[in-house]
């Protein structure tokens, strides 16, 4: 077994041009590493300000390992907290969400914190006269997060003090994110429907990765999608086509489509699906809603904005969103071999009602745990999550349609089945894996010789 910490050769060793080692999906140790370094040096997405509308709304989630709290505060700016105590490590906010009013109180001892995360006041405080608690770090209150960023509601921060700015991360590739917010006649958008969690037995880089495997869809969802395309085919003439066969039916999709509707890979490891084309290119049109947007744009502007139908945009490290159905999952890795998914959908403000409908019947068929297509992909994930064990095997193939100019160009198109928005992906985790890492002598992997990369708790909130 290789020794990766502070081994920055060791690490590049593992992704190969086409190849990625199995220990990237197995290893705790690799794991460790992943919260200290992908998941500190990158803009994480924490939520949506829609969560949090009003003064002492909190939020509470995590990023990679570190639990944080979003919430709004007294001059209404989002402030993102660690969720810790300075006095004894208690977590201030237990709760998924709520109001804390003007400030936090810890349940423990009774300190009380400003929504900034600055010490309010401390019980019996005159048991701590000449002890130097002026300068100690509990005097300084709840850590804050410094590198917080809104960009159209959702909230990013990158929790490491160096690092890409939060333009130079996203580049090009926020363009999702508006053209989502964008498709709302007010250019808005709300959390809705409250969130879907639940547990995989698997890594969370293979939820990543298979966001744009287009070569999967009409094999791994056949039995699911197409049973009920099949199921709808035996309907008498003239029966209206229900909107739950609209939303399953492009899952079983000819390679061909695939391959035409493209995908677009950006910088450090973002990239979408659906450039020309995409699964949800054709639903029907919802009443009035055409005419909203065209008072609010324009003809021409809304049929740009309602014509970027882009399927599924990755943004590095660990969400998905499907601009065109309004929802967005988050990958929150627990252990090498568990994540936890959230799937969140969003109501376009100032557009009808049924756009809504349709964003949580997608989720609830697609996503949700009692969903039909999502347990296709997690039966694969699990399988491969004990199938990487296995000995006589130690790479993960990701070379389909591979060409060697590929390394180092961004905001490309290619053909929609190309694994190169894969590659991206993990170009950019050798990237943020090794930065910042002491250099060291290379430790191989378990068997061979690398070629390293050249670039290398379930609730509801409301």
């Amino acid at each position: 077994m290789a020794h990766y910490h502070d081994n920055p050769d060791a690490v590049r060793a593992l992704v190969r041009e086409t190849e990625v080692h199995k220990d990237l999906f197995i290893d705790e140790a690799l794991f460790d590493l992943e919260m200290e370094h992908v998941f500190a040096r990158t803009w994480v997405y924490v939520g949506h300000d829609s969560q949090i509308p009003n003064t002492g709304d909190y939020y509470t989630t995590t990023i990679g390992n570190q639990p944080v709290v979003m919430v709004r505060h007294t001059d209404k700016s989002v402030r993102v907290l660690y969720n810790r105590c300075p006095h004894k490590g208690t977590m201030v906010a237990g709760e998924v969400c709520g109001n804390t009013g003007k400030f936090f109180r810890c349940p423990y001892h009774a300190w009380t914190f400003k929504t900034d995360g600055s010490l309010l006041s401390i019980p019996l405080k005159k048991g701590y006269e000449n002890t130097g608690l002026e300068s100690s770090e509990a005097a300084q209150g709840m850590a804050r997060v410094d590198h917080v960023r809104n960009h159209r509601g959702f909230v990013f921060c990158r929790l490491s003090e160096t690092g890409d700015s939060f333009e130079d991360f996203f580049g090009d590739s926020l363009s999702t994110l508006d053209n989502m917010a964008d498709r709302s006649p007010e250019g808005r958008l709300e959390v809705a429907g409250g969130v879907m969690r639940y547990t995989h037995g698997c890594n969370w880089k293979m939820l990543v990765d298979n966001q744009t495997d287009t070569c999967h869809p009409m094999v791994a969802h056949e039995s699911s999608a197409g049973t009920a395309v099949r199921v709808w085919k035996e309907a008498p003439e003239g029966t209206p086509k229900p909107m739950a066969v609209e939303l399953f039916a492009p899952f079983i999709s000819p390679y061909e489509f695939f391959e035409g509707m493209g995908i677009r890979v950006w910088e450090n490891g973002h990239g979408h699906t659906g450039v020309s084309d995409s699964i949800h290119a054709s639903y029907s049109g919802i009443p009035g809603y055409f005419e909203a947007m065209t008072a609010a744009y324009g003809e021409e502007r809304a049929n740009q904005i309602l014509g970027d139908v882009r399927h599924n945009t990755v943004y590095f490290p660990n969400i998905m969103v499907k601009g065109p159905i309004q929802t967005l999952r988050i990958f929150k890795p627990l252990a090498a071999n568990r994540t936890l998914v959230e799937s969140w959908t969003f109501r376009l403000v100032g557009a009808p009602d049924l756009l809504l409908e349709r964003t949580l019947m997608y989720n609830r068929l697609i996503n949700a745990p009692t969903s039909v297509v999502g347990h296709d992909d997690l039966e694969m994930y699990e399988r491969a999550q004990a199938g990487l064990h296995a000995r006589g095997r130690d790479w993960v193939n990701v070379g389909r349609l591979y060409d060697a100019s590929e390394v180092g160009r961004r905001n490309e198109v290619t053909n929609g089945t190309n694994e190169w928005q894969m590659r991206n992906q993990y170009r950019a985790w050798a990237r943020y894996m090794t930065e910042g890492m002491t250099e060291a002598t290379a430790t191989p992997p378990t068997t061979g010789q690398a070629q390293p990369c050249s670039h290398a708790l379930p609730q509801v909130a409301s």
